[in-house]
């Protein structure tokens, strides 16, 4: 069964920073896009960030260009969101997901794209 684990969410000061991980095991994990969203209460959920089954593109929303950074370790199975300098209106439930491909460096960046989802984390960037 396909998990995906996502953690690091938490309480924040604006300006502070955050480091969401996520566990998964879709295999082979080196085949997957793995991408971040978020969803903030009464909004659609959207697209934060994004990066191909061999790390070697990236792509985020231009809300956290600058700020957030995704990475990804195939050895580990896992796939990290760096946030820093954190605003109010990052506040949200982020989550993890995962699309097979068989291109190495193509992202997806909306969530009909996405096959497998985690269940989130929060974030609160209190100000």
């Amino acid at each position: 069964q396909v998990q995906l684990v996502e953690s690091g969410g938490g309480l924040v000061q604006a300006g502070g920073s955050l480091r969401l991980s996520c566990a998964a095991s879709v295999r082979p994990f080196g085949h997957h896009v793995m991408g971040w969203f978020r969803q903030a209460p009464g909004k659609e959920r959207e697209f934060v960030a994004a990066i191909s089954r061999s790390g070697g593109t990236t792509t985020c929303a231009d809300s956290v260009k600058g700020r957030f950074t995704i990475s990804r370790d195939n050895a580990k199975n896992t796939v990290d969101l760096q946030m820093n300098s954190l605003k109010p209106e990052d506040t949200a439930v982020y989550y993890c997901a995962a699309r097979p491909v068989l291109r190495t460096l193509v992202v997806y960046t909306t969530p009909a794209e996405y096959t497998y989802w985690g269940q989130g984390t929060q974030v609160t960037v209190s100000a």
